[in-house]
């Protein structure tokens, strides 16, 4: 019987035309010419070799595999920045391990000492507890929450979208604006963007800011008290979520009362254009593969002492069919 043995560095090198120390280099993640970088993994493609993870530890002294710590992935944006999470992860060649905590601060606490029981090599977390203990010796870098001077927080520009929001709905022609909010944190500064635009502006507006456990009862109590004569009482509505968009726009469709024609409504996430489809509600749209990949390239960095507490990057507007943009 012929005996088939498992390919080596040696072997892609050979195979790729570069010297041993570039294959090396690309699978630890060094930099190298990009062009050498694609001939390697194409080698190593062709050859079927793979890494040894359990090897590379021993010697560089780390496990290649972050803890990401998110709510759920039943909501959409939640569900798509885990997937661009563990594509930016794999692609620097280190495994991801998902823990779902469903909102409980509790659970989030347990799951960060887990991790760190573990031994990772940092952690990503998206947290609800604000007083989240993490240990000084794990790299820690949390998503759209502030948890203290020395974690670096990576989110989008929520102030600027939430100015964006304003701005879009009365160009479009609203003068009577509502924002519903129930996001905490970092996004919280979608209302004070909004908000700061609408006094800047002079422009009439309201805010109905409830906890995520409130539910969604006591924003479909306030839409039917202020609808008269089948009239709502505002023109234009911001909602801080994609997902708290549509759910208002279909509260107040069974209430006889319709976007855009009636009241504009815009989002904020812009999920389904992330994952291939088009917009379900107008919406401020956040870059969800770059706050990943932004993520990832942060905590994997060896020196973070010139690092900001707050990395924020850009958003923008996206039309989807609830307010009345121009063709």
């Amino acid at each position: 019987m012929r005996r088939s043995f498992a390919p080596t560095m040696k072997d892609v090198a050979r195979e790729a035309g570069v010297a041993l120390g570039t294959v090396s280099k690309v699978f630890n993640n060094a930099p190298v010419g990009e062009e050498y970088r694609q001939r390697v993994l194409e080698a190593a493609k062709r050859l079927g070799y793979q890494v040894n993870n359990y090897a590379r530890g021993l010697k560089t002294n780390r496990t290649y595999a972050v803890a990401v710590v998110l709510p759920n992935i039943i909501n959409p944006f939640f569900s798509v920045l885990a997937q661009n999470l563990c594509q930016a992860l794999t692609k620097r060649g280190y495994r991801m391990f998902l823990s779902i905590t469903d909102f409980d601060p509790e659970a989030e606490q347990r799951y960060i000492h887990m991790a760190q029981q573990n031994q990772v090599d940092g952690i990503i977390g998206l947290t609800y507890n604000p007083n989240l203990q993490v240990a000084d010796k794990v790299p820690f870098v949390s998503f759209d929450r502030y948890v203290s001077p020395d974690v670096p927080c990576v989110a989008s520009d929520n102030f600027g979208g939430g100015q964006m929001a304003a701005k879009k709905l009365v160009e479009l022609g609203c003068q009577r604006l509502r924002i519903g909010s129930t996001v905490a944190g970092e996004s919280d500064k979608r209302r004070d963007g909004f908000e700061s635009f609408c006094r800047g502006a002079g422009v009439e507006h309201d805010t109905l800011y409830l906890r995520d456990s409130d539910g969604l009862d006591p924003f479909r109590d306030f839409l039917q008290a202020h609808i008269h004569q089948g009239r709502l009482d505002y023109d234009g509505i911001f909602c801080c979520t994609d997902v708290l968009a549509l759910e208002i726009r279909n509260m107040l469709s069974a209430l006889g009362v319709h976007a855009p024609e009636d009241v504009q409504l815009i989002g904020f996430d812009g999920t389904a254009i992330h994952m291939g489809r088009a917009p379900e509600c107008s919406t401020i749209v956040q870059p969800i593969p770059l706050l990943a990949e932004t993520c990832v390239d942060i905590l994997l960095k060896e020196d973070k002492s010139d690092l900001p507490s707050l990395i924020c990057l850009p958003v923008s507007y996206a039309p989807g069919g609830t307010t009345q943009d121009p063709v």
